[in-house]
């Protein structure tokens, strides 16, 4: 874990803290190409040294939720936009069974694009 995000993951209260570990958990192993580190203050997720998707938890609700840097480009029913012209996010219910299908395939959309604008 990068040193200054233990607090991050686990300073919260559950049961968002273990979903965020959880979240983080599933995220580095989708790919061993994947990486952790800090960015604007929060757990960010790279793919081959690019940024790939964040980690952070909604202000209102607390939950938590996966903010995906190329959202605009991947149609998938669980993104939402919302007001953001890039990025959309997945949100997730900390209180239900971590939807671990749904974030593969929406990491697998994602991965696809960057590994298409890498060759």
């Amino acid at each position: 874990m990068h040193p200054s995000l233990s607090s991050f993951f686990l300073d919260g209260n559950e049961p968002i803290k273990s979903c965020l570990l959880a979240l983080r958990e599933i995220l580095l192993q989708f790919d061993s190409k994947i990486s952790e580190t800090k960015k604007y203050g929060m757990p960010c997720y790279q793919y081959q040294g690019k940024a790939f998707c964040y980690l952070w938890t909604d202000k209102k609700s607390g939950h938590p939720y996966i903010l995906v840097v190329e959202g605009r480009q991947i149609d998938h029913p669980a993104l939402e936009q919302g007001t953001r012209a890039r990025m959309k996010i997945l949100p997730i219910d900390p209180q239900a069974d971590i939807p671990i299908h749904t974030i593969q395939e929406v990491l697998s959309l994602s991965k696809a694009l960057y590994d298409r604008s890498i060759k």
